[in-house]
């Protein structure tokens, strides 16, 4: 599991939009979708359904997110450490 995978991750869930989470985050939008099927695939669970709607939440996924914002909470808290 990457950085990069929980950063899509976190950011689809917030927005509700694999494209709009690619434009935030400066990625294209298939690049987006592949950091989530990587994800799922370490996972072995499906996080999101897809619909012309947009992107939510399985119920896996809901469980997992507040652990996902937990750990970039952590990587960004290590990173400002690195910076001093």
């Amino acid at each position: 599991m990457h950085e990069r995978e929980f950063r899509a991750f976190v950011s689809v869930a917030e927005i509700g939009r694999m494209d709009h989470a690619a434009r935030e985050l400066g990625y294209s939008q298939p690049a987006i979708s592949y950091q989530i099927k990587c994800l799922e695939q370490m996972l072995g669970t499906k996080l999101f359904t897809r619909d012309s709607n947009g992107a939510h939440l399985t119920r896996e996924g809901r469980m997992i997110l507040p652990s996902a914002k937990a750990v970039l909470t952590l990587i960004d808290s290590m990173k400002g450490v690195c910076a001093v």
